[in-house]
């Protein structure tokens, strides 16, 4: 006889001390930033959702496709992701059922036990989808079922989760040759939802990327600039970013391997660039070319008002076999050592102290919060760091990047959360997550008599709230 469903259950004291004073206070902030509006100032969301409000496929397709923490995980156990129905490189995908999908999905669950993505799930699915059972092979059919009914209703279509969800402002990312058209729609639509957009340049910047030399070629054909002229080139840059702004974007965002800045002289440019238009650019002229790239994009900044970002510090594709059949984003990006104190020199000399500029350090090197992160955004004016990122937004990631940055770059030098998902659903639950691990270490602070709880009260909302709609310029 098979035993019965295990019940799902969320505590309301999750990720709270169990010393009772700590969670007594923790419990006390917590209420008063629960029920915030959501600011999710960086993130990868497709607009076209919001475009065309039309129903979610099916659970597969929603909450198993777009997400690599939890594919990757199924990866590492040495599921393909034929079997996930994960799409290749080329857009084709195995002819895999969705529900055959979610039943090894639902059957390998025990994987992501005590992991960010166990507390993520299971919140969708008790909060969200109103299930009161656990995930396991037993009722993959019923959560299958249960998931894509709900999707066919009203209430699930992406507005509508949208304004559930208490969402005031949610940014995607994309690529310089984006028309934008999906964020025009919306716009046109009358609907209240802000969606805007962030410029995102990886492809038309890195030459070591495998797009770089047909996105500078499109990058030429929509803007109508020569783009293999170094001035013709940034003359493109700032098109498009006017053009981005104009359709609200506030921020740029970059991913490089290092965070490299450099600072040549015109004539030195142009001799690099004509290097890497060429297509002879060794690997150190690449990570130059990138490096005083992100110089120019700062001078922009300054010029557009567009905040800047950069997530450093990540060997992406590091799976060859697996970016060669699947392409990009497949969960085989790996954190790699990084330096910032030398490397931001060139643009901080240039930038650093300029009122109208202002960068948000991302990094996957937790070794550089209290030795460079932290000191730099308590110094300079125009830093701010960035949440943790990645593999680092677990509980644990979180308490670190506090009890590490508190020191020497305080509250106010950070920039409260962002989700950076493509997993729509999740958000409300990685927001919750970093609320509540914010009242939890503010309430060990009040705990510990170093802040009033008034103090610590107004700081929950800051954290939650004000400062990622101040720093984003939101």
């Amino acid at each position: 006889m098979n035993s019965a469903p295990h019940p799902l259950t969320l505590h309301e004291d999750r990720l709270f001390a169990a010393e009772p004073t700590q969670r007594a206070i923790a419990r006390r902030l917590y209420a008063q930033v629960s029920g915030l509006p959501i600011i999710s100032p960086h993130g990868h969301t497709d607009p076209s959702w919001f475009a065309g409000n039309a129903p979610f496929a099916n659970a597969t397709e929603l909450l198993l496709v777009p997400d690599h923490y939890v594919f990757r995980m199924l990866y590492s156990q040495g599921i393909p992701l034929d079997a996930l129905g994960i799409p290749r490189r080329d857009g084709s995908r195995a002819d895999v059922d969705p529900r055959e999908a979610w039943r090894v999905f639902a059957s390998h669950f025990h994987l992501f036990r005590g992991t960010p993505s166990s507390m993520w799930l299971n919140h969708v699915f008790h909060d969200v989808f109103g299930l009161r059972v656990r995930l396991d092979a037993s009722t993959a059919d019923q959560y299958f079922d249960h998931i894509n009914a709900a999707l066919q209703t009203p209430d699930f279509r992406p507005r509508a989760l949208f304004e559930r969800f208490n969402i005031e402002l949610i940014a995607t990312t994309e690529s310089p040759l984006d028309p934008l058209e999906h964020h025009a729609a919306i716009r046109e639509s009358g609907w209240g939802g802000r969606v805007i957009t962030a410029y995102r340049p990886d492809a038309v910047v890195d030459p070591e990327h495998e797009q770089f030399p047909d996105a500078l070629r499109q990058f030429g054909e929509l803007t109508g600039e020569d783009v293999y002229n170094w001035d013709g080139y940034l003359r493109a840059h700032r098109q498009r970013r006017a053009f981005f702004a104009a359709a609200g974007a506030t921020s740029t965002d970059h991913g490089h391997p290092t965070a490299a800045t450099a600072n040549l002289s015109p004539a030195e440019a142009r001799r690099l660039f004509d290097t890497v238009v060429r297509g002879e650019a060794t690997a150190a002229q690449a990570e130059l070319f990138r490096a005083q790239v992100l110089t120019e994009m700062a001078a922009m900044s300054l010029d557009d008002g567009l905040v800047m970002q950069l997530h450093p510090g990540c060997f992406r594709n590091h799976n060859l076999g697996l970016f060669e059949h699947f392409g990009r984003d497949k969960g085989a990006d790996i954190p790699l050592r990084t330096e910032y104190v030398h490397a931001l020199k060139p643009l901080l000399d240039r930038f650093g102290n300029e009122p109208g500029f202002q960068l948000i350090l991302f990094t996957l090197d937790e070794s550089t919060y209290s030795r460079e992160l932290a000191p730099l955004a308590g110094h300079y004016p125009s830093l701010l760091l960035g949440p943790a990122w990645w593999f680092h937004d677990a509980p644990e990631g979180m308490w670190r990047f506090r009890e590490q940055t508190l020191a020497s770059g305080g509250f106010y030098n950070t920039v409260g959360f962002n989700d950076d998902t493509r997993a729509f659903l999740s958000i409300p639950a990685r927001h919750d997550v970093a609320r509540r691990i914010d009242c939890a270490v503010l309430a060990k602070l009040v705990s510990e008599h170093r802040m009033e709880e008034d103090e610590a009260a107004e700081l929950a909302v800051e954290l939650a709230y004000r400062l990622p709609k101040k720093a984003y310029r939101l």
